[in-house]
């Protein structure tokens, strides 16, 4: 049964080689599951950034049960659009506290937290809808200018002031470490987070639930999950070179 769901999928004229990298990434992924000491579930939410409502709901269709969108704008024009019933959506992508009304109701995670304002803002739009918001903490693990996010060391503090927002309800952390050739310096960059991961969420917090711990993308999601990653973001590799003539 399952052999014939892949043929018929990977045999659509349109979109079989989406499928085609769909199945071969859960495959890569269960791979390094079995060779990471932590013994997690990691799944697979795919980053939509420029795809049509078509690409995204094919991808549905394979049994990818997360998404992720990067730009507010996007978000808003192909929301109608898409396959909704069997897909969390998430916003991954950097977020403007002037533009948290316009998903607040759209989204099931902020994966973006970074900043008491834009935790404020959450909170506020939150409310209005009766709605408790999930998020992820951003950390800067890298510690680089170019990308947002918390210093590690602020992290903790940063978190546990959460407790007063009682919309907001804290499910894991998020990082994108630098780029790197060499693996033994990438594997001390996810370790890194990853020991963060584990003393927070040995610290009690009313609105806490560290389900979540979300490292790796397409170009190094089998070492992030073998290092403990319980999300990987993936877009290239499932869908093929984005198509800015989508935006």
């Amino acid at each position: 049964m399952m052999e014939k769901f892949w043929s018929d999928l990977v045999s659509d004229p349109s979109y079989g080689e989406i499928a085609k990298r769909i199945y071969d990434i859960r495959k890569r992924i269960a791979s390094a599951e079995k060779k990471s000491p932590y013994h997690q579930k990691t799944h697979l939410l795919l980053a939509t950034k420029t795809r049509t409502a078509e690409e995204i709901n094919f991808a549905i269709r394979c049994g990818v049960h997360r998404i992720g969108e990067n730009r507010v704008q996007e978000l808003l024009e192909k929301y109608d659009a898409i396959d909704k019933e069997n897909v969390e959506i998430h916003f991954i992508g950097a977020l403007q506290t002037n533009k948290v009304k316009y998903i607040i109701d759209k989204v099931d995670m902020i994966e973006s937290l970074d900043r008491i304002a834009l935790a404020e803002e959450i909170e506020k739009q939150a409310a209005k809808h009766n709605k408790v918001m999930k998020v992820l903490c951003e950390i800067n693990v890298g510690g680089e200018e170019s990308k947002s996010g918390l210093d590690p060391q602020e992290a903790l503090p940063f978190l546990q002031s959460l407790d007063k927002y009682p919309h907001i309800k804290l499910c894991g952390l998020m990082a994108i470490p630098p780029v790197l050739q060499d693996e033994l310096v990438q594997i001390e960059y996810f370790q890194k987070i990853m020991d963060l991961y584990i003393d927070i969420s040995a610290k009690k917090m009313d609105n806490k639930d560290m389900a979540v711990l979300s490292i790796g993308m397409s170009s190094d999601f089998e070492l992030a999950t073998q290092c403990g990653s319980t999300q990987v973001r993936i877009g290239t590799l499932a869908f093929g070179q984005r198509n800015y003539h989508n935006k």
